[in-house]
């Protein structure tokens, strides 16, 4: 019963799906304060323009750049920290738990392929 959970926990959709719930839900907030906090001064400094996160005007109406490049940090850091926070410690967590067995049939597939190749090699040498 418990092999059974672990084995449900390992599969790699369950792990997709849980950073997805992560990225989309629990760090949004907090990516999102750090942008408001930092980010659209700091696009303000850059463009010297006096609105939060720059804009430009044409024809009277307003392009509010510095939303998307607002946006567009928040999205990286978010994927960034959930990639080093969840992903890649799960992806160790699945190596350490990874069945020797497993290991070793793949190492015996290796072996039967690398010994069809030479079977193969000597039957093209016989032939010729």
């Amino acid at each position: 019963m418990i092999k059974g959970f672990k084995d449900f926990l390992m599969r790699g959709n369950v792990v997709e799906l849980a950073v997805a719930v992560v990225m989309g839900a629990a760090m949004t907030a907090l990516v999102t304060s750090f942008g408001d906090a930092f980010l659209n001064p700091l696009i303000t400094l850059v463009t010297g323009g006096a609105e939060v996160g720059g804009s430009f005007t044409v024809n009277g109406v307003e392009f509010p750049y510095g939303v998307f490049l607002n946006g567009l940090l928040v999205f990286f850091l978010t994927a960034l920290a959930v990639y080093f926070v969840i992903v890649l410690p799960m992806n160790k967590l699945r190596e350490r738990f990874r069945d020797h067995q497993e290991v070793e049939e793949e190492l015996q597939a290796s072996e039967v392929v690398l010994l069809q190749e030479i079977r193969d090699l000597l039957r093209e040498q016989r032939q010729s």
